[in-house]
């Protein structure tokens, strides 16, 4: 991986755990969600955001589902927040190594 998009990787990481933080009000979201890692394809199309949560099964599917339904905003709000050409698409994987 080069170091630009290693660059790109850890700014999209920060700025996508401060929306969870403070802008996403998705009352399915309410439980202890961290961004645990970001890979960008290398054609900056698509975004894997790994996700780790904790919570009961039924719980961690409401959050994956809250997520994909908060990716538009939060697609909207990273092209405010970052110069780039294009925004990748979001793609919520959940990530149970923890």
């Amino acid at each position: 991986m080069s170091r630009k998009t290693e660059k790109v990787n850890s700014l999209f990481r920060e700025e996508i755990s401060q929306l969870l933080l403070r802008e996403v009000k998705d009352p399915r979201l309410s439980g202890v969600i961290s961004v645990t890692e970001v890979i960008i394809t290398p054609d900056l199309r698509y975004a894997h955001i790994y996700v780790s949560m904790m919570g009961s099964e039924e719980g961690k599917k409401g959050i994956i589902s809250g997520l994909e339904s908060a990716s538009g905003f939060m697609r909207r709000e990273l092209a405010h927040r970052i110069q780039m050409r294009r925004i990748p698409e979001l793609i919520f994987v959940r990530d149970d190594s923890i």
